[in-house]
């Protein structure tokens, strides 16, 4: 097999393995940490349909993770995709009416961050035992909502890491807050900030690189991480899913193999539909990756216009996993549409720290013809709930409405048929308000876990295990601070 290295996005020339990169979680230079090929796979799609989750995780996996040890890899797999996903499928594909959802929310946090932060801590873990590391792990997260939980989940009690994890204070649900602040494990801190999403996330990658911080780290034994979607360990196991979705098509008798499929994709950071773009990359037939944006549409923009700007207002929406303004793992798809140009990308990424803009140029516009941006309103994403449900009684949440309104959109615009796959990234339980009041105006004006309950009765289904009795659990974690100052807070949690 060959050996696939890992280079920086912005110039540094250095190439590592797959384990340093998942340890290190960001290039030195600030850079994101890149394959220097993406692996064709040399197995057929007639092969892959006979495989369940796990097998072709490993399959997947091992392609890009060349440097770990095969029996280690498939350890890590068991042991992620468990039990702890309510269901053996691990990813279902549904048909609801004439539309294919993935449910990607059946692991413990009801969010698609367990597809790959289920499976982090032990690739993280054998990173570090492969690299002879003796330091403490110190995995820094700036959440929307859902990473952080996951991550939570996914850290708590592993053995010589602790977990910071700072989230927007007013931009979250109540569901995901207290998610969060209800973790348990000594080695997990959770810290609201007062500002948005990329506050947390600027805050991170700055202390990510910031050489003085980290020679206080190692001065005291200790090293950072990261398990936000900038570390390539939580990118690679999302290009599995895209694979299982394909062949759950097949086996359905939905397509026949090597037709062409869309999948669309509710997109906030670009790391979940850029998973689908490496699949494309491995062979697999997918005609366009639809990316679906709420109002915070400068996804939307890029894609159509190749500017992207972020100087504009914030919105806060219904859907808060996607409010975000500086989608971090786009510069991934800027390195691959600009012929891997690590000078150019350099200078894309100092334009939008300097002035909150940059524009591509046409050859790199041309590039983007795998992609269609699409965004929705916020009352496009509430009417599309209502449709879902009113048509086919199935409930789904706001991320997944917003797919579902963009999705709708390109049909009347292209008149494309082609068979499009919904990415459904949560569970409807985590954002009842909003979801319910959609459903049935009587709803509105009750509280979130009140909405649990009157949600398992409209579906008839158990409330799930991750959310049960999260209502009564005691609140652990209660720092919150301004956005300028979480290293404050860093210093103290590792008293350094």
């Amino acid at each position: 097999m060959k050996q696939i290295y890992y280079k920086s996005t912005r110039g540094n020339e250095k190439l590592v393995k797959s384990a340093e990169a998942i340890a290190r979680g960001l290039s030195e230079d600030g850079g994101l940490f890149v394959p220097t090929s993406i692996p064709k796979l040399n197995i057929s799609l007639e092969e892959l349909r006979e495989m369940d989750y796990k097998k072709l995780a490993f399959t997947i996996m091992k392609e890009f993770l060349t440097d770990y040890d095969e029996k280690d890899l498939l350890e890590s797999i068991e042991k992620a995709y468990d039990e702890k996903f309510d269901t053996p499928v691990i990813a279902p594909l549904v048909k609801h009416g004439e539309n294919y959802f993935l449910e990607l929310y059946h692991g413990p946090t009801l969010a698609f961050k367990d597809m790959a932060l289920s499976i982090l801590p032990y690739l993280l873990k054998n990173a570090v035992k492969k690299l002879n590391i003796n330091k403490e792990m110190v995995i820094l997260t700036a959440t929307s909502g859902d990473t952080g939980k996951a991550a939570l989940e996914g850290f708590a009690n592993v053995d010589g890491t602790k977990i910071i994890v700072f989230f927007p204070q007013e931009g979250v649900s109540e569901i995901q807050k207290r998610q969060m602040l209800t973790q348990s494990g000594d080695n997990t801190s959770v810290i609201g900030i007062e500002g948005n999403f990329d506050d947390a996330q600027n805050g991170v990658k700055k202390m990510l690189t910031d050489d003085s911080l980290i020679k206080r780290l190692d001065d005291n034994n200790k090293m950072f991480s990261s398990a936000n979607s900038i570390n390539i360990g939580r990118l690679i196991p999302q290009v599995v899913y895209y694979f299982y979705a394909y062949t759950q098509l097949c086996n359905k008798g939905e397509i026949k193999a090597g037709e062409e499929i869309n999948f669309c994709v509710p997109t906030g950071n670009f790391g979940n539909i850029l998973a689908g773009y490496y699949a494309k990359k491995m062979g697999l037939p997918i005609k366009k990756l639809i990316c679906a944006s709420n109002e915070n549409k400068v996804l939307f923009d890029f894609i159509n216009t190749g500017t992207y700007d972020r100087v504009r207002d914030f919105v806060i929406t219904m859907s808060p996993s996607m409010d975000i303004l500086i989608s971090s793992n786009l510069e991934r798809l800027l390195y691959a549409i600009s012929g891997e140009n690590t000078s150019k990308i350099k200078d894309l990424m100092d334009k939008l720290k300097k002035d909150g803009k940059y524009e591509i140029d046409d050859n790199m516009k041309g590039e983007l013809k795998d992609f269609y941006g699409g965004y929705a309103s916020e009352e496009d994403t509430a009417k599309a709930i209502t449709a879902v449900y009113k048509t086919t009684n199935y409930v789904i949440d706001t991320h997944t409405a917003v797919s579902y309104a963009v999705y709708k959109k390109y049909l009347v615009e292209t008149k494309d048929t082609t068979k499009t796959v919904i990415v459904s990234t949560a569970s409807p339980y985590k954002f009842t308000p909003d979801v319910m009041k959609s459903i049935d105006s009587k709803y509105i004006g009750l509280n979130d876990f009140k909405l649990i309950k009157e949600l398992s009765k409209l579906t008839k289904e158990d409330i799930p295990v991750g959310i049960k009795d999260l209502e009564t659990r005691p609140i652990l974690h209660k720092t919150v601070c301004e956005k300028n100052e979480m290293q404050i807070q860093i210093e103290k949690i590792l008293n350094i």
